[in-house]
């Protein structure tokens, strides 16, 4: 196990009680471009397809239109894409991470440094 330390931005957005977006949801959508499934997406993520269909409807229902498509199997099976919107979730979200980290680097680097060995 490593005992270097590592500092992670856990951004979360929240509508009302629910999260509308944070890291694991972002992790879900890029992992949905990856895979094209949910089945699949989840799959690499580690999780069950019902946590990951859960994650999707919360987002969908959070934003004005869904960030994620999908359409029932048939013979040459469905289909699941993740929206303009989504791509746009997911690029806003990376920049304010980037943003964020970027802002706070001599911060960070202070705190680190109080660490012990």
């Amino acid at each position: 196990m490593s005992t270097t330390p590592t500092v992670r931005f856990r951004i979360r957005i929240n509508k009302g009680d629910e999260i509308a977006v944070g890291p694991g949801k972002i992790a879900l959508l890029e992992a949905i471009i990856d895979t094209g499934s949910i089945t699949a997406a989840a799959k690499h993520l580690g999780m069950s397809y019902r946590r990951a269909w859960l994650l999707v409807d919360a987002m969908n229902a959070a934003f004005r239109t869904p960030v994620v498509s999908t359409s029932k199997g048939g013979r040459l099976g469905g289909s699941t894409v993740v929206t303009p919107l989504g791509e746009e979730v997911i690029r806003r979200y990376r920049t304010i991470e980037t943003i964020a980290a970027s802002a706070a680097r001599g911060e960070m680097n202070a705190l680190l440094k109080l660490l012990g060995s």
